[in-house]
């Protein structure tokens, strides 16, 4: 049997992790550096956010589009959902917390110059604000912190005093003639750092997180 939503537009529809009752999609991108490249080319028209509900087939959209303003991809942690917000007409960057039909507010706003635009975005576990460019990795909300991390690793959530990320390593590959070895292996490592950045646990594995919000390390 397929069903329909209350609004049917061809968006590829993600599920958020951590619940299972909405997805999301985007109507466009959201990246929000993308707000810095348009602007040399008369501005961007706008992107949207939606979300989809599997219990009642209801679709949801926080925001109507408007241009110059890019919404990010929403996080569920806490029984709420969470996404940012960029208007490049107000240089302003903002955190809404959401519940369909009950709850929608500002959690907290910034300027656009006090942060980097590449690859910003919102993280759980207790959710935070952060950006991840090259090496450099900072948390803008709730705490500001800055570190060096290695180039091939990528903050996954952070809790009350630990930052979780997922380091790739390839091993055996021939860099002369371009190609993997007999013993070439890929695979992630999940690092544990405390604020500071000092390593509290490093071991091979990949970070998944199930319906229920529990995490899963395979």
């Amino acid at each position: 049997m397929i069903k329909h939503f209350n609004e049917v537009n061809g968006l590829y529809i993600e599920k958020i992790i951590g619940q299972d009752r909405l997805a999301y999609a985007m109507s466009d991108t959201e990246d929000f550096y993308d707000l810095v490249e348009f602007a040399d080319r008369d501005g961007y028209q706008g992107s949207v956010v939606k979300f989809y509900d599997f219990e009642n087939g209801n679709v949801y959209t926080p925001f109507e589009k408007k241009r110059d303003v890019i919404c990010g991809k929403p996080v569920y942690t806490n029984g709420f959902y969470y996404f940012l917000r960029a208007d490049y007409g107000l240089k302003k960057v903002t955190l809404y917390k959401y519940f369909p039909e009950t709850v929608l507010e500002a959690v907290t706003e910034f300027d656009m110059d006090e942060v980097n635009l590449y690859n910003l975005m919102s993280i759980g576990e207790k959710v935070h604000v952060t950006s991840h460019d090259g090496s450099d990795f900072r948390c803008y909300y709730p705490e500001k912190i800055s570190l060096t991390i290695d180039d091939h690793e990528s903050v996954t959530f952070m809790t009350e005093g630990n930052i979780i990320s997922e380091k790739w390593v390839e091993e055996g590959w021939d860099f002369v003639n371009d190609c993997a070895t007999g013993e070439y292996k890929f695979y992630n490592k999940v690092i544990i750092r405390d604020f500071d950045g000092n390593i509290i646990s490093e071991e091979i594995g990949s970070i998944h997180q199930a319906p229920d919000g529990t995490y899963w390390i395979s």
